[in-house]
């Protein structure tokens, strides 16, 4: 099974909106085995939509396109495909009641122009999954002999992954006609550059690309996310799910065997996610003294669903008579192992807790006291104990401020995993 994404909007030629949704998309066919060679993007525009449609259609099986759903005269996707189908649009008055009761939850009445996104191609359906006003297009039909299919889902990420999720996967799987079950195990690492991992597991992959595939198979993948670390998929196929359960049990001891201190989390766990739980598991309180990072700490922990059982507070301690006066730091260079080890130490008195982050640095783009940008120093403190270390970034001032805040919580999560065996 082949499958093309198309996404849909001169908005992303003009590079006014990243095109997140392709790379997205790409990865979760990857995941269940559905090969994708092309991805496209195209602008509004009715010729070009239908030319890219039909390029698509005539190497692929299917086709995911996102984009173009609205209400407003330059959402055309469904005219696109209606013109690729050789039919016309007609409405379905089910999905305007649908869409007209969205609205009504909202408090709010249905504009009329609203009723041209349940316009949808005869023989085509909606898609079942409709999380908001836009509703998917499924669209299974005979293109040069063959028998493709066209998925359209809005632009919206969280309605798009929703769709794709409940959907369009799933029934893509069925419609390659496989018996095989597909499944991915996603392991999170932190301060590993990609082609660092890659060599660290290039005997790993060599091993799994000579391997016996009777059984089921297993394949590696390295995912680039940027603040976020890079994640090693594990990918396995197997012809029952008890088998693959083994298959992926089976690899992920391997790879841990292998970059096992860099990893710091499964799936969708979040480097704050994993301290908190690890404060909480430990019954330990958590505060976070910030410089240099201004918050982005703070916001990081109370992001996470669960935080107030571990998370107490912070101290932005952004001015140099800030962290003197409110953390008890000494007064002295404010970038410095003794500032931030302070600041650490400071905050766990104020705040009244069990253990801390702690930044200070110049995040640029000019020297500050001599000191050059990029030039940070962070501190955790555990039961009263300080460690620090500095750390220097030759990045831009946001990714500086970000690279520093997942670093400290690095840091503060391999001192509890210590503190836990």
């Amino acid at each position: 099974m082949r499958c093309e994404v198309v996404a849909v909007g001169s908005e992303l030629l003009l590079g006014q909106i990243n095109d997140t949704n392709s790379s997205w998309i790409g990865s979760e066919l990857a995941a269940v085995g559905v090969d994708s060679h092309f991805q496209t993007k195209v602008g509004d525009n009715l010729e070009r939509m239908v030319a890219v449609f039909e390029l698509a259609l005539s190497r692929s099986d299917a086709v995911i396109s996102t984009g173009g759903l609205g209400p407003t005269q330059d959402d055309i996707t469904r005219d696109a495909i209606a013109a690729v189908m050789g039919v016309d649009l007609v409405t379905d008055e089910a999905l305007v009641d649908k869409i007209e009761s969205m609205w009504g939850l909202r408090g709010r009445q249905m504009p009329e122009i609203n009723r041209l996104q349940a316009r949808i191609p005869v023989g085509a359906d909606a898609i079942p999954v409709q999380p908001g006003t836009a509703p998917g297009i499924v669209a299974a039909f005979e293109y040069e002999g063959a028998p493709k299919v066209i998925y359209a889902v809005p632009g919206v990420p969280w309605e798009m992954q929703e769709m794709m999720s409940e959907f369009i996967l799933p029934d893509l799987v069925a419609r390659s006609g496989s018996s095989d079950v597909i499944a991915s195990r996603t392991l999170r690492t932190w301060g590993q550059s990609e082609s660092g991992l890659a060599e660290l597991l290039a005997d790993e992959i060599e091993r799994l690309d000579g391997a016996d595939r009777s059984s089921g198979s297993v394949t590696l993948a390295f995912l680039a996310s940027g603040i976020e670390g890079l994640k090693v998929r594990i990918t396995a196929k197997a012809a029952d799910r008890t088998r693959l359960a083994e298959l992926l049990d089976d690899e992920e001891r391997r790879v841990r065997s292998i970059i096992g201190p860099i990893v710091f989390g499964l799936d969708d766990q979040t480097m704050e996610s994993v301290v908190l739980d690890l404060c909480t598991t430990q019954g330990l309180t958590l505060g976070t003294a910030e410089s240099l990072t201004g918050g982005l700490i703070a916001e990081r922990l109370t992001n996470t669903p669960g935080s107030s059982a571990a998370y107490r507070g912070s101290v932005i301690s952004y001015a140099t008579d800030v962290k003197t006066r409110v953390l008890g730091a000494p007064e002295g260079p404010s970038v410095s192992e003794e500032m931030v080890e302070a600041m650490a130490l400071g905050v766990c008195e104020t705040l009244g807790v069990d253990a801390s982050v702690a930044t200070t640095g110049v995040a640029g783009p000019d020297s500050w006291e001599g000191i050059p940008p990029g030039t940070v120093w962070i501190a955790t403190c555990v039961d009263g104990e300080v460690e620090s270390q500095m750390l220097r970034f030759r990045t831009d001032r946001m990714r500086t401020r970000q690279y520093t805040a997942i670093t400290v919580l690095n840091a503060l999560r391999q001192r509890l995993q210590s503190r836990a065996t």
